[in-house]
């Protein structure tokens, strides 16, 4: 147990230590909600809403609503193909007048999960098309997203989460971002935890910093669709 702590202690270490703010000087915030809840043995739908700031608690920067449809190929394999809602200030400032962009965004996904020791790893596999709508202007873009996620149990309450992920844009700049996150979590229930971490999030010429917290609820309705009639 000792050992696990220092070991997140030296990691958040290095996450600060190399942490910039060429973007700005406020540390922002995201808080999250995530739920995937099975409606059969092979499918389960996920939701999921983020509002993001730029500042912790003040100055909006992003909301996001997602959901998809998963198939459930093994335990350890599952697709999922979705949609997505995002809308947008791209400015620190709040300026009369701007206008948001917003986003329509269609996703598929593939994900992977292995166990080495106690290390529990999920590897994710995303591709997404944006319809982007800046107000007098709109474009459409492609990306592909892998990111590579390590949970470490400590105890039957609590774990430690950790994951870095690459965005590579497939046009124009290869490089889109990088995330680099963790976090430490808490089992509340079987199927509902959350998450208090740290995202150290790098574009090509910006680095930023955010505080996360995160819920996740997971609850089976497979109970709600499977009733008999009488």
């Amino acid at each position: 147990m000792i050992k696990k702590l220092a070991a997140l202690f030296i990691l958040f270490g290095l996450l600060t230590a190399n942490a910039q703010r060429p973007g700005e000087d406020e540390m922002g915030a995201w808080y999250m909600y995530f739920g995937a809840n099975k409606v059969s043995e092979r499918f389960s739908i996920h939701t999921e809403a983020q509002f993001r700031f730029y500042e912790t608690t003040s100055n909006f920067n992003q909301m996001l609503l997602r959901t998809g449809l998963n198939y459930h190929i093994n335990p350890n394999a599952m697709a999922t193909g979705g949609y997505a809602f995002i809308e947008t200030d791209n400015t620190f400032y709040e300026f009369e007048g701007e206008v948001d962009s917003k986003e329509h965004r269609i996703f598929e996904q593939f994900i992977l999960k292995n166990k080495v020791w106690e290390f529990l790893f999920e590897h994710r596999y995303r591709l997404e098309q944006r319809f982007l709508d800046f107000g007098e202007t709109t474009d459409t873009q492609h990306r592909a997203r892998y990111r590579i996620q390590m949970t470490l149990p400590l105890t039957n309450t609590f774990f430690l989460n950790f994951y870095d992920e690459l965005f590579i844009n497939l046009q124009d700049d290869l490089f889109g971002q990088n995330r680099l996150y963790g976090a430490v979590g808490v089992n509340i229930t079987e199927n509902s935890s959350v998450q208090l971490g740290y995202l150290r999030n790098q574009f090509a010429n910006a680095v930023y910093d955010r505080l996360q917290f995160a819920v996740f609820y997971n609850p089976d309705l497979r109970g709600l669709f499977n009733k008999k009639k009488p």
